[in-house]
């Protein structure tokens, strides 16, 4: 099937030729949005400013709350129309780390790197007490540590396939071109696709979430002090803080929480393995906050044309990260470059057809809780398919949220339709890097809110670099991570999308609405 496939491609004229003229590729409009860029950039200055600046940006902590208020600011010096912080919804508990300070005092002194777990209380002051071994893997294994726990720090002793090796693949990587030939078959044609032997993720995932929360419970009425845990991957120091405890507003009590770093989990382990006493101390301090409404930040730039201004063309990245470092790669980078973008076409003062609205979410980290909310709020739900006029109002919706690489193409998330529109608008950035327009979908970041009630919404494609193996959701998320590059040009290619879809005769084309059978 797949060679066969290949041979009707062959055959087939290139579907880089645009549908109609207003779908070609406005060649000085984009040498003009160049020029800004490399010569006027901002990204870089607005990246400081969220990240080094600002700080970590968890939803519903002061930290978001101040990267709200200074981009609102921002948005008005630049002179962008309808400036403001938007309420979603109702959120949960606030949270913020104000102290964190642990060490292992005996057999020798040694400090930890370690991060408290979101949504975990502090410990009231410097404890002092010895480390105990725990090993629970289902709900039986609680049994045997029955009266054992009161006044211990537990040490979880990590999974078997913890144990850190040599990495003699590269950190790093950019994606090669047949990475990105491979991107662009169809996955439907993958022999494994729909294979029955591959596990239900979903079941495992809500499994996984059942076992800790009864880890939890029987952990509060055992009474230790504290809880280390290792993080959910990461070596050489670095920590991933994925697994915070629940913030919403009525979640049960958990115990002071930290995840550490697996090179000095596993020393512990190893000591206490060995029969060696293991004394720690530790103290940590955190902040709850219980305004449990959230927002996100829009601007615009207003439509000019009378039958098409109503119309909107769409562009955001999600702005709220963990709280280990200053969430630069997730997901200060995806924002900063769709501030960007907005703000080059906004130097160059178009005058786009239709209206131009940035969103900058919050949530996105506990679930697209921004951005469903948004879409909710003024286009419609998922669950009801029940749509607001605003609905059919919406050309299309660009997201990007996958690290600190630079465009290499973008997701189609499954619409044939606009295939020959995205190549066509692609095609001027070869000479960048940026080639590749896949029918397949992406998943886990804000254009899912849109895709799924049936308006278009896409990510691209990114460099991966170093995302996936130092800077997502760790303690090494820093400013130091960024390629200045790369974030100039992702804000060209998303500032000519943005510019072109505001520009053409016709909304982007929506993809059939797929009604999944019960």
């Amino acid at each position: 099937m797949k060679k066969l496939v290949a041979a009707l491609l062959a055959i087939i004229p290139a579907f880089s030729i645009a549908q109609n003229k207003s779908d070609e590729p406005d060649l000085q409009m984009i040498a003009r949005i160049k020029q800004e860029e490399f010569s006027n950039s901002k990204v870089m200055e607005t990246l400081f400013q969220l990240t080094d600046v600002n700080g970590p940006r968890l939803t519903g902590s002061p930290g978001m709350r101040h990267a709200q208020i200074w981009l609102r600011q921002q948005f008005q010096d630049w002179g962008l129309a309808n400036a403001a912080i938007e309420p979603w919804g109702s959120f949960g508990k606030g949270w913020q780390v104000d102290k964190c300070y642990v060490a292992m005092t005996a057999p020798y002194y040694q400090p930890l790197i370690a991060v408290p777990r979101a949504w975990t209380p502090g410990t009231n002051g410097l404890i002092k007490a010895d480390a105990i071994s725990v090993k629970i893997d289902d709900a039986e294994d609680m049994e045997k540590y029955k009266g054992k726990l009161a006044g211990k720090i537990v040490v979880f002793e990590p999974p078997v396939n913890t144990a850190t090796k040599s990495n003699f693949v590269a950190d790093a990587k950019r994606l090669t071109e047949e990475d990105l030939e491979k991107m662009d078959v169809d996955p439907h044609l993958d022999d494994e696709v729909d294979n029955p032997s591959k596990p239900d993720l979903k079941n495992t995932r809500e499994a996984r979430i059942a076992l800790m929360k009864k880890r939890d419970s029987f952990l509060l009425a055992e009474r230790p002090l504290a809880v280390l845990t290792i993080g959910s991957g990461g070596s050489m120091g670095t920590v991933f803080t994925t697994n915070g405890a629940r913030w919403e507003l009525d979640a049960k009590p958990v115990l002071p929480g930290l995840e550490v770093s697996r090179e000095h989990i596993n020393r512990i382990v190893r000591l206490l393995d060995a029969g060696k006493q293991v004394s720690l101390e530790l103290e940590t301090k955190t902040t709850f906050f219980y305004d449990s409404i959230e927002n996100n930040v829009v601007a615009e730039i207003p439509g000019t044309d009378k039958n098409l201004k109503s119309e909107l063309v769409m562009l955001g990245g999600h702005m709220d990260s963990w709280h280990a470092a200053t969430g630069t790669t997730d997901n200060g980078t995806g924002s900063a470059v769709a501030i960007e973008a907005i703000r080059i076409l906004k130097a160059l003062d178009v005058k786009p057809r239709r209206t131009i609205r940035v969103v900058l979410w919050s949530g996105e980290e506990q679930g697209l809780l921004g951005s469903h909310g948004y879409v909710k709020n003024h286009f419609g739900e998922k669950d009801s398919m029940k749509f607001k006029p605003e609905y059919e109002k919406v050309s299309a919706y660009f997201n990007l949220d996958n690290g600190a690489g630079k465009i290499r193409g973008i997701y189609l998330q499954g619409n044939d339709m606009a295939r020959p529109i995205f190549e066509s608008w692609m095609e001027p950035f070869r000479d960048m890097g940026a080639t590749t327009v896949t029918i397949r979908n992406t998943g886990g970041t804000d254009h899912l809110s849109f895709d799924e009630i049936g308006i278009p919404g896409f990510q691209f494609i990114q460099d991966p670099l170093d995302y996936g193996t130092r800077t997502h959701h760790t303690n090494m998320d820093s400013y130091d991570r960024v390629n200045s590059n790369d974030l100039k040009q992702a804000s060209i290619i998303m500032a000519t999308f943005v510019y072109q879809a505001a520009m053409r005769d016709e909304k982007i084309p929506r993809k059939p609405m797929v009604v999944k059978k019960k």
